[in-house]
């Protein structure tokens, strides 16, 4: 399980997927609708005391990591919070680039399985905490659950136990795990996946899929022993804000960082 909550305080985080220069909301990794402006987005998110921010380029046909930069200089300037950025991260200048551009934390995916020698390079440059692995997950039978990469597009060929264990021995810092199965159906986390990698890991685990209401959150923080949840959908087709959730949460004992 992560951290205990004394050291390390519940957060919420939203997740703005960029697609050239417009955010998407993807369903179940298929290709999303437009949600709005990246900027406006994540001022909001600022004002509404959001713990963190999330960026991910999902972006097929550029792959690589100019869109972040494009937009890191613009998000800095509104947001007040802790920036992660990736997608298409494919070397150690691609993670000094961003860093230095402003972010806090790189998210690192698919160079993950290819590459641990990207994730050690990270993590003894700018230390643990700058480095979050992203791992996505689709349900495979009963009880497991499959990694993919490339946007979802690509089997990895390795256990999920067994890669959550290389990574962090690596030096990933936190662990973002987004069930591909939930993406953008608003029906509840999957318990048993957070709970699972939860239990397997002495690092941060922010949970990523399936938010419909503030019950999912709770339920999410109570039964899977998360650090961390991560969302779209809720902030974006409901009237939910992080002040409001936090409120709600608050009635249940779970405390958040003072942002």
């Amino acid at each position: 399980m992560g951290w205990p909550n004394m050291v390390l305080k519940r957060r919420l985080i939203p997740v703005m997927l960029l697609d050239g220069d417009r955010l998407h909301k993807t369903l179940g990794f298929s290709p999303g609708r437009d949600v709005g402006d990246p900027i406006k987005s994540a001022q909001v998110y600022s004002d509404q005391s959001a713990d963190e921010l999330v960026v991910l380029n999902i972006s097929r046909q550029q792959r690589d990591i100019e869109p972040l930069l494009g937009l890191l200089q613009r998000l800095s300037q509104v947001c007040f919070m802790p920036l992660s950025l990736g997608g298409g991260i494919r070397c150690l200048d691609d993670a000094r680039r961003l860093i230095q551009g402003g972010a806090d934390k790189v998210v690192v995916n698919s160079a993950a399985y290819t590459d641990l020698g990207l994730l050690r390079a990270i993590a003894e440059e700018f230390g643990n905490q700058a480095l979050m692995v992203s791992i996505d997950c689709r349900r495979n039978g009963a009880s497991g659950w499959s990694c993919w990469r490339d946007c979802a597009q690509l089997q990895a060929e390795v256990a999920l136990i067994e890669h959550l264990q290389r990574v962090v021995a690596a030096g990933a810092g936190e662990i973002l795990v987004q069930s591909v199965d939930e993406d953008g159906r608003m029906q509840g986390y999957d318990i048993d996946l957070l709970r699972a990698v939860s239990a397997a890991v002495a690092v941060p685990v922010i949970g990523c899929g399936g938010a419909g209401h503030y019950e999912h959150l709770r339920d999410a923080f109570l039964q899977a022993g998360v650090d961390a949840l991560a969302m779209g959908s809720l902030f974006n087709f409901t009237d939910s804000n992080p002040l409001r959730a936090k409120a709600f949460l608050s009635n249940y004992d779970l405390a958040f960082k003072v942002v």
